[in-house]
């Protein structure tokens, strides 16, 4: 038992980074927080009947610069990020089109 008391845990917390390469990104970044931000927005405006228009057109724009961000992306954070933003944006774009569209 003397040995675990010399040992001490240290809880260390993790960081997020876009970057695990080591080297700046700022596009890349900037259209992956783009796509995952608008894509959430899409998914949750899409729940709400009343903004379907809003719900349509952040999910088209979430997922067309989605795509275009999965194409340039250069570590595998950033496509993590943009795959789930491109899901949500999806989701809300067809859930706004459910509801009236653009119109």
């Amino acid at each position: 038992m003397p040995e675990a008391a010399g040992a001490q845990t240290h809880a260390h917390m993790t960081r997020v980074t876009l970057n695990s390469d080591g080297q700046r990104h700022p596009v890349q970044n900037s259209l992956t927080v783009l796509t995952f931000i608008a894509g959430i927005l899409a998914f949750a405006t899409g729940l709400i009947v009343r903004t379907h228009l809003p719900a349509t057109v952040l999910g088209a724009v979430a997922f067309g610069v989605g795509m275009y961000a999965q194409m340039v992306s250069a570590t595998r954070e950033q496509r993590m990020f943009i795959v789930a933003g491109i899901i949500a944006g999806f989701v809300g774009l067809g859930l706004g089109i459910a509801h009236g569209g653009f119109g």
